[in-house]
């Protein structure tokens, strides 16, 4: 087949360019401009600040001016990106303004970061704050009416951002709700006549008794420690922050004192009341973020509520976090808004222009403590092809400057992805999976409740399988992930390993052709060794509760192609019934680069493109094959022999595989 191709290449096509005919009209796409201004794995500063850092800026931002409730913004945000969005914080009970802390620095380059602040001895009415959140939303949206304005309210924000919402149903908002307290009437809050007969001397204990009980002092403490660190030094940085965090909290009865509380309490019956008799005028786009471990509010109960309620509303939960979720560890703002896709910079989502390239801290928590395990037992290893066709270790042969066109072999359950992405992020290559529709509808949020592996593929640059976003990708010089046999590859039966189930029509060669794409195919191995397929599709089938929950999710599901394109058309979606091995490991060789630049005309030609199509296919059932033999030669093969040599030789990511 190669030989096929290569005379293919070499002939001259006689009035290839169709005499007489104008060629097609070509849409420009301008290269995004995220990434020219934001480079990947660039610092975001999450993990740097800690509450105390809240409760010191607090101390100073409390003192008494006699001034109204006013905007601020706040100095770690720093500049933001071009063509930027709004983002405005409205803050909980305390009104301090100060409630982004640990987020000012990401979201700082995303967003122009703009924060209320409501003196302590305001007594601003419900309506009064409404107006002034309105009337800067009604001036935003003048001065840049196509683009959306974020209004991010945690408790008593999320009450005032619903009903600024609800009045202003034509100006395009998202809202970003966490803990909401429109669950005021069946929370604990409603204890004005406890608190009004309070003594004033017991009223100094109740900021500490608040403190706790609005947050996890513990996962407080944690969100400056690094989570690689070995136990004991954690476990004394910890006790570090935490004898640090303990004298702060007394600035709680400054932040609060007791008429302040009541007066706010008060407030904030009113703005639950306004707000939920409003609910059905709320056209925004809503994202809720509720606490499992909320001792406020019923927030996790309340997120179900909204998500009915609200018209077009996300929800996520965070099993392990209290009332106070955006002073805690384990919460990336910025993060959650790129994974739930709700981050865009015009009145419609692009996911090809409005992605921004994952943060260094991202890139630590994926790859360190989502996948971290799986990482470690598969252990990959990369291989390449360079120009001359010799084989070398890592990624030397794979082009760095795109368009590059990745093809290759979808394992079981697709998973190598996270183990492809990463060693190209160490390379300063950011790679752009095209993933399945189903993985972006909302029939697949509605089974999506904590923030999971799926939301963390579109952080680091997942997107839809469809002409037009392959056509941006490659129009930007991307470097692209394409699985030609797709969901039916991945989700393959018994005795089907390493079978390529590819469509019978050449889909990706024009595409690469008319952008002058290099195409790298590419093979993988490694499922079989970490699991054997115990139950597929037609065992799964024969399941009675199962069969019926499968045919639910088919009927549901997307079709991406027809039945013409042969079996790999297969819409069955389901999870495979895997046994565990003792892991193996995973392997990569990327083959020699297929350089189509130049190649349109000659590429349009139905003959010329399945022989390249064929070509590809053929490299990459071939890289399969050698990576098959290899590994046998790999004395590193089993996690047993790979612990040993760690134990006595290397660090984490050392340990060598077989020479090619």
């Amino acid at each position: 087949m190669g030989a096929a191709w290569e005379k293919v290449k070499n002939d001259t096509l006689i009035d290839g360019g169709k005499n007489g005919s104008l060629k097609p009209r070509e849409k420009k796409w301008a290269k995004d401009a995220v990434f020219k201004d934001l480079e990947l794995l660039w610092d975001d500063g999450y993990g740097t600040k800690t509450v105390k850092d809240y409760l010191d800026g607090a101390k100073e931002i409390i003192k008494p001016d006699g001034g109204p409730p006013r905007w601020f913004c706040p100095v770690e945000c720093g500049k933001p990106l071009k063509d930027s969005p709004v983002l405005l914080f409205l803050p909980g009970l305390d009104g301090v303004g100060l409630g982004l802390a640990l987020h000012h620095k990401a979201l700082g380059k995303a967003f122009e970061v703009r924060c209320l602040h409501i003196p302590v001895y305001d007594r601003t009415s419900f309506e009064g704050l409404m107006k002034i959140v309105e009337e800067t939303v009604r001036l935003e949206h003048d001065s840049s009416p196509n683009k959306p304005i974020y209004l991010v309210g945690e408790s008593f924000g999320a009450c005032l951002a619903l009903a600024v919402a609800a009045r202003n149903p034509k100006i395009d908002l998202v809202l970003i709700l966490v803990n909401p307290a429109t669950s005021f009437s069946r929370s604990q809050l409603p204890l004005l006549p406890i608190l009004e007969a309070l003594p004033d001397g017991l009223h100094d204990v109740f900021p500490y008794l608040v403190g706790f009980v609005t947050g996890n002092p513990v996962k407080m403490a944690m969100a400056n420690i690094e989570y690689k660190l070995p136990p004991r030094l954690q476990f004394q940085q910890l006790y570090h922050n935490l004898t640090a965090l303990l004298p702060s909290v007394s600035v709680l009865s400054d932040i609060i004192p007791k008429e302040t509380l009541i007066w706010r309490l008060k407030l904030l019956k009113s703005a639950a009341a306004y707000a939920n008799s409003r609910l059905h005028a709320v056209k925004a786009e809503a994202l809720v973020l509720a606490s499992g471990n909320d001792n406020l509010l019923p927030s996790k109960d309340e997120a179900y509520r909204l998500k009915s309620s609200l018209k077009n509303c996300k929800v996520r939960y965070f099993n392990d976090n209290g009332h106070s979720m955006l002073m805690e560890d384990g919460l990336n703002l910025l993060t959650i808004i790129k994974g739930t896709c709700r981050y865009r910079r015009s009145k419609r989502l692009d996911l090809v222009y409005d992605f921004l390239p994952p943060s260094i801290s991202e890139f630590k928590c994926v790859f360190d403590e989502v996948t971290g395990l799986f990482r470690l037992a598969t252990c990959p290893a990369l291989f390449s092809t360079l120009d001359d066709g010799k084989i070398v270790k890592g990624l030397a042969g794979v082009p760095d400057e795109g368009p590059v066109l990745f093809i290759g072999y979808h394992m079981l359950m697709g998973l190598e992805i996270y183990s492809l992405v990463e060693e190209f992020l160490k390379e300063n290559i950011m790679v752009r999976g095209v993933a399945h529709p189903d993985l972006f509808s909302e029939n697949f949020e509605d089974l999506a409740t904590e923030f999971s592996v799926s939301d963390w593929m579109k952080v680091m640059g997942a997107v839809p399988v469809t002409p037009s976003n392959l056509y941006k990708l490659l129009s930007t010089k991307s470097h692209v992930l394409l699985y030609p046999g797709g969901q039916r590859e991945a989700l393959h039966y018994k005795g089907e390993a390493y079978k390529l189930i590819w469509p019978d029509q050449p889909e990706f060669v024009r595409m690469a052709a008319r952008f002058g794409a290099t195409i790298v195919p590419f093979g993988t191995v490694g499922e079989d060794d970490i699991a054997e397929l115990a139950l597929d599709y037609h065992d799964l089938m024969k399941i009675p509760i199962l069969n019926d929950f499968i045919r639910d999710l088919k009927s549901k599901g997307s079709r991406i192609r027809d039945e013409s394109k042969g079996e790999v058309a297969s819409t069955d979606l389901f999870i495979p019934g895997l046994l565990p091995k003792v892991p193996g490991r995973f392997y990569f060789l990327f083959g020699k680069p297929i350089k189509t630049k130049g190649m349109k005309e000659m590429l349009e030609d139905k003959e010329n493109e399945s022989q390249l199509y064929l070509h590809v296919k053929s490299e990459v059932q071939n890289s399969i094959a050698y990576l098959l033999k290899k590994r046998e030669e790999d004395p590193y093969r089993s996690i047993i022999d790979r612990t040993i040599y760690r134990a006595f030789n290397s660090p984490l990511p050392g340990v060598p595989a077989f020479d090619p």
